[in-house]
């Protein structure tokens, strides 16, 4: 029965292949291109003829167009396909003068400004609600012509070096382990691809429930466990492609060369090219070009390539449902390094090094190492659409994205083709080799490292616990938790630092308890002695890079107290947009700089209760074995605490405390503009680190020129002195603005600029209960600054800082402040 229902199915799509039509032009001169030939898989398909058109059926996701005097170019199939062959000898060619104005030609800006007017009423999300489902597929190999001559090459260099000798080397067991690891999957790569990569996804819309994503089925070879990180793999679905942008139009160059009819609608042909050497060898004369629906100005297709030919291709294609357009397929092909051999047959000529050119040096080796390219490719198919839908609140129960099932039993079912021999025989040689070498263990620390963890089987480490700061010096620290290999509910931890400037040893200890596996919710106790800055504005709840932003926060900052004592806590999230944390500690609390409060310095005893919570309703989450995972961090975001003291259980103080912050980030046609507002309150009497501090940064000392130098916080100002103003109220902002201006300094990355603008206010009372050096803040302060972004490519942010209004000085080295940030913190 199995069998028939195969045979019927083959029947059938035989007869559904739909007919496609490609027509074939010579780069830059936009005439067509007769006797090129189209192949599928190897398999001719048909030539081109005197108009450059050919019409044929096929089974293939992507076709070979090929020319004796030409380079070959890889195709996805559409139902009407455009392709531009360059001439072999083009390599080195000068541009086509086409180009040579290196001008967008405006017609092809109107155009592209119209796709962006129109985006919004174009995409899916306009509609009450939608459903469909994908199925993508992405591998690691050679290109499909290099595999035959891998397994000849490979057979001759096995056979050879059978004959040399062996050499007893001595090697480390790790070494000796990498190296068998590394000749088994040389030897794998003859019959399967090194890597590959299936999962099916359901995705739902409602305007009024939001989005879910359901993993159907994943499977990825040489693994048991998924990697969620890769579950979590996002397309461009619902974005602008990148290439069109309007800040990225520096980076590009747009002609109109054509029109083109596609299911009976007339679509803009517009052609692009990234800006760049002109002279580079293998340069394309065009990067891409993308199709226009006319009557809507939406996107039809998109292809990006490389600058350089055979680097990698970008082909994205969507169609219409319900006067909107869904993305209906994606094909990614690129280069990702070689494979690299040392030939045993090639040995050198006698000829004297001293006398050979570089050229013959280079030449010679090349002769001695023989390399095959690598690729990563990836396929992304869309289907069964359905709009509208009758969807229930039970269907976006839960977190963003749901995993269904993980062991591949149901891909089949989501298939959109099959297998090939190859794809097959992956599963079957690396899924052994992956047992063989434990590679779950080896994607678990990868995929851990990207958290911020280190995975050794049980336990896991926190790296980031060390820093520096005036009153410890360098500060030097460390996290073990036990993660859920140990168990899955009880999970304990251990935390050590010690400060070299204070030679004190900090601890903590502390076991988390889950309630359940479903969603994140555990109750934790703890017990510590450790220090912290007094009047830190409260990071509860932040996620790893915005603690990371901030590890510089007191780098010239010596006010810090003691605190010591145990907590109890319970955090849930009461749904995929809302994290609650409520706690009660009880512990003592000591000054570590020259302080008196209401005319003492002791120990004093403190028993105080808070309620935390996050309000993050566009951000997307998973859950995973470890924990909740958010993928994908979007705003805005409110973090609100409430803090409130009590004269129980020992505690001394009656005192209310609470701060709040908001961030967001929207993007308009004037650019990408970020905010944070921020503030706190806090009423009854405490000592000085329950007030605010207001988060200087800069050194007391401006004399000297690295004084000005400090690392970029979440919430400081660059040119405030550290610890020099404490408030029991304030309210605070932060204003970032991109300008839409994009260029290139040196090699690949894309550079910019953000203007920022910070101020403060507050106000203090009762300040003769706390006696030390400081003031309040009581008028605005200012601060005004520029970054450059991805300065000289260097993957850091170049921030200078200038204060202003109230609290400047005729001084310019006291105004003045210069901050670093790393790039991938972004906003």
């Amino acid at each position: 029965m199995k069998k028939l229902y195969s045979l019927l199915f083959f029947c059938i799509s035989l007869f559904t292949f739909s007919q496609s039509t490609i027509w074939v032009r010579i780069a830059g001169k936009n005439m067509p291109l007769s006797h090129a030939s189209v192949y599928c898989n190897k398999q001719l398909l048909g030539n081109t003829d005197n108009h450059g058109k050919l019409e044929f059926k096929t089974k293939c996701d992507q076709v070979t167009v090929k020319h004796p005097d030409y380079e070959d170019a890889d195709v996805v199939v559409d139902k009407v396909m455009e392709v531009s062959l360059e001439k072999e000898e083009s390599k080195v060619n000068k541009i086509e003068a086409v180009i040579v104005n290196d001008k967008s030609d405006p017609k092809a800006i109107a155009i592209l400004d119209k796709v962006n007017n129109h985006f919004k009423d174009n995409s899916p999300r306009s509609l009450d609600s939608y459903a469909f489902k994908s199925y993508e597929k992405m591998s690691f190999d050679f290109d499909e012509d290099s595999i035959k001559l891998y397994q000849t090459y490979m057979t001759k260099r096995l056979d050879s070096l059978k004959l040399v000798p062996a050499k007893n080397l001595k090697q480390s067991k790790g070494e000796k382990k990498d190296s068998l690891m590394e000749n088994d999957m040389t030897k794998t790569m003859m019959q399967s691809k090194l890597f590959l990569w299936e999962r099916a996804n359901e995705y739902l819309y409602s305007k009024e429930y939001g989005e879910k994503v359901n993993v159907l089925d994943n499977r990825v070879s040489g693994l048991k466990e998924p990697i969620y990180q890769l579950l979590a793999l996002r397309s461009n679905r619902n974005k602008i492609p990148r290439e069109i942008i309007p800040e990225n139009r520096n980076l590009y160059r747009y002609y109109l060369t054509d029109s083109i009819e596609i299911d009976g609608r007339e679509n803009y042909v517009i052609r692009f090219r990234q800006v760049g050497k002109k002279s580079e060898p293998n340069r394309r004369k065009y990067n891409g070009y993308l199709y226009v629906d006319q009557q809507t100005f939406a996107i039809k297709k998109i292809e990006s390539n490389s600058n350089k030919i055979n680097d990698g291709s970008i082909t994205s294609i969507w169609i219409p449902i319900e006067n909107k357009w869904f993305l209906q397929k994606e094909n990614l092909k690129l280069r990702a390094g070689s494979m690299s051999f040392n030939n045993t047959e090639n040995k050198s000529d006698q000829k004297d090094k001293s006398e050979k050119s570089t050229e013959e040096k280079r030449e010679e080796l090349k002769k001695r190492r023989t390399k095959f390219g690598n690729y990563v490719s990836m396929k992304v198919d869309y289907f069964d659409f359905k709009t509208p839908v009758d969807f229930s609140a039970k269907d976006f129960k839960g977190y963003t994205m749901s995993i269904k099932n993980t062991d591949g039993s149901l891909l089949d079912q989501y298939r959109t083709d099959s297998l090939s021999s190859r794809e097959k025989m992956t599963y079957v040689k690396i899924d052994s080799l992956g047992q063989k070498y434990n590679l779950d263990k080896k994607a678990s620390f990868i995929s851990n490292l990207v958290r911020g963890k280190i995975r050794l089987g049980v336990l896991d480490v926190d790296p980031f616990g060390s820093n520096y700061n005036r009153y410890e010096g360098i500060r030097l620290g460390l996290k073990a938790k036990l993660n859920e290999k140990f168990n899955q509910y009880i999970s304990p931890d251990i935390y050590i630092a010690y400060g070299f400037k204070d030679s004190k040893l900090k601890y903590a200890v502390g076991v988390d308890i889950r309630t359940t596996l479903d969603y994140n919710s555990f109750f934790r106790a703890e017990y510590y002695d450790d220090v912290e800055s007094s009047g830190r504005f409260s990071q509860n709840l932040w996620n790893f890079k915005m603690q990371f932003m901030n590890s510089g926060v007191d780098l010239q900052n010596d006010r810090f107290y003691r605190f010591q004592g145990g907590k109890l806590s319970y955090e849930v999230d009461l749904n995929n947009a809302l994290t609650m944390k409520i706690s009660a500690k009880r512990q003592n609390e000591e000054t570590k700089f020259d302080y008196y409060y209401e005319g003492e310095k002791r120990v004093f005893k403190n028993f105080a209760t808070m309620l935390t919570l996050k309000y993050s309703p566009n951000s997307k989450n998973i859950m995973t074995p470890s924990g909740k995972y958010t993928y994908e961090q979007q705003y805005p975001e409110v973090y609100f605490n409430f803090e409130q003291a009590g004269k129980v259980l020992g505690g001394e103080f009656s005192y209310s405390r609470f701060d709040v912050l908001f961030a967001h980030q929207f993007k308009t046609k004037l650019g990408v503009t970020g905010t944070r507002l921020y503030g706190g309150f806090m009423t009854g009497d405490a000592p000085i680190w329950h007030h605010f501090q207001m988060g200087g940064l800069n050194t007391s000392n401006n004399d000297k020129f690295f004084s000005h130098f400090n690392l970029t916080t979440y919430l400081g100002f660059a040119t405030m002195e550290a610890g020099k103003y404490f408030n029991d109220k304030f309210m605070g902002y932060y204003v970032t603005h991109r300008i839409p201006w994009y260029f290139k300094s040196f090699g690949r990355n894309t550079s910019s600029f953000d203007v920022v603008y910070k101020g403060t206010i507050g106000d203090m009372k009762n300040m003769d209960q706390h006696t030390f050096n400081y003031d309040k803040l009581d008028h605005l302060y200012q601060e005004v600054g520029l970054e450059y972004n991805n300065f000289l490519s260097t993957r850091l942010n170049l921030g200078l800082f200038y204060r202003v209004g109230y609290y400047s000085t005729n001084k310019f080295s006291e105004n003045f402040a210069i901050q670093l940030k790393f790039k991938f913190l972004g906003f």
